[in-house]
């Protein structure tokens, strides 16, 4: 699944070579938080957040083939 966020990321973004992507356990779902470069923030959002919906669409709909939960977050990398 990490993979998976890591590679649409990469896709989408202008400067792949700062996306990188961290997995936290928390209870019964995984949260996948999607980390890129400033500039490209607005870029994997989207008009009215539809890209990142998209993207949460996604990557849910693949964790309910392998029956788990997951949540992701798009977050600026330092």
């Amino acid at each position: 699944m990490k993979d998976l966020v890591e590679f649409i990321g990469k896709s989408l973004a202008d400067n792949p070579e700062q996306v990188r992507v961290e997995a936290n356990d928390k209870g019964y779902e995984t949260v996948y938080t999607l980390y890129v470069a400033p500039d490209d923030m607005g870029r994997l959002i989207g008009k009215g957040g539809r890209i990142a919906k998209a993207i949460r669409t996604v990557v849910k709909a693949s964790a309910i083939k392998s029956g788990v939960q997951v949540h992701v977050e798009i977050d600026e990398a330092n």
